[in-house]
């Protein structure tokens, strides 16, 4: 049975990751934790290079399958728990807009935001994989203004995505705060699994700070 396979979930504190425990949190799976202080530079140590050799989180390990990267593992649990209702089945005709939006959030949006941030000179929209940053931003808001979540008035997995992402990028500034922005992170931050990752959060992240300060003055 699948709840029965151990759920093992590389993690480490407001980072991506964060994405990928609230997914577990919202599967109501029993899952084990494993810490990286990437502070302390444990995420470029030989042991977890064997499980991301791009010494990234977040990683999960259902059974002896591995899966890396936040879309792909996004995809694999909620399919892997169909009985939450988080992923429409492959046969829904929502299925489609589900993986644009899954696929979307880390072949354009990312890239887009980081060529943003780092003032670089984008291509031409024919040469680069978002077309353009403010096409790019228009079209998601244009989606959660007839929302309330990416397919209408279904919640799935890629609101959760979606939702953590806008919190964090609107945080610092890296993408313009609008109102449907607004309305729709209030939607995703009340729920209870991101209240309490974000809770827990702040607390690991203070620990690791400590700890890699400790490692620093010996």
């Amino acid at each position: 049975m699948t709840r029965d396979l151990p759920i093992t979930l590389f993690y480490s504190p407001q980072t991506r990751a964060t994405g990928a425990r609230v997914l577990l949190e919202e599967l109501k799976v029993p899952y084990e934790l494993h810490g990286l202080n990437m502070k302390a530079g444990e995420q470029r140590q030989p042991a977890y290079l064997a499980i991301n050799p791009l010494g990234k989180v977040p990683a999960v390990r259902v059974g002896d399958t591995l899966v890396t990267e936040q879309g792909a593992i996004y995809l694999y649990m909620a399919d892997l728990f169909p009985e939450t209702g988080l992923a429409p089945a492959l046969s829904d005709p929502d299925r489609g807009a589900y993986l644009r939006w899954l696929f979307i959030y880390g072949s354009c949006f990312e890239p887009a935001v980081v060529d943003r941030f780092m003032q670089r000179e984008p291509g031409s929209m024919n040469e680069t994989p978002y077309a353009s940053y403010e096409s790019l931003i228009d079209m998601l808001e244009d989606t959660l203004k007839t929302g309330p979540y990416l397919l209408g008035e279904r919640f799935t997995a890629a609101d959760l995505l979606w939702g953590i992402a806008l919190n964090w990028t609107t945080m610092f500034g890296l993408v313009e705060a609008r109102p449907a922005f607004k309305a729709y992170m209030e939607r995703i931050n009340s729920r209870a699994s991101i209240q309490k990752v974000s809770a827990e959060d702040v607390a690991m992240a203070a620990e690791h700070e400590a700890a890699a300060a400790r490692l620093k003055t010996g």
